[in-house]
């Protein structure tokens, strides 16, 4: 398990400026969604990291002003999709800094991977957007 000291120079900056909701607008893509929830995922319980990221997404879409709308704003469905996925590429993972880790998995620097597990109209709701849903093509490994 690693923890934030263990980092390297740019896990400690993103997670840092994760943590304390300072990260732009423009470096908060979904590369750094992804590797943050790596960070996460390398240091809590699933459980535990899936509360943490939530809560500082929110926190953080709060700091930029980001509406919530269907299309704006922290999805749950979405993040814990993706946590899913992320936790399970870790369990074959040799522990690595989170771009290392992007480049071994690159299918989960593409949004679209989700719709490989999700129809576009399950995961595109409002049902989908406020609690997790479960996928409806096929299951998360």
């Amino acid at each position: 398990m690693r923890t934030p000291s263990d980092f390297d120079s740019t896990d400690r900056e993103l997670w840092d400026s994760f943590v304390d909701a300072s990260v732009s607008p423009d470096d908060w893509n979904h590369e750094a969604h992804v590797r943050i929830a790596y960070l996460h995922l390398r240091q809590f319980s699933f459980e535990e990291a899936l509360e943490l990221v939530r809560t500082r997404i929110q926190r953080l879409n709060e700091s930029h002003g980001t509406p919530e709308s269907l299309e704006r704003g922290y999805h749950e469905t979405i993040t814990q999709a993706f946590m899913r996925l992320i936790a399970s590429a870790i369990i074959d993972a040799e522990p690595c800094n989170s771009r290392e880790f992007c480049e071994q998995h690159p299918r989960l620097l593409q949004k679209r991977v989700l719709l490989d597990y999700y129809s576009r109209e399950r995961i595109v709701s409002f049902k989908a957007k406020h609690t997790f849903v479960s996928p409806d093509l096929k299951q998360f490994p």
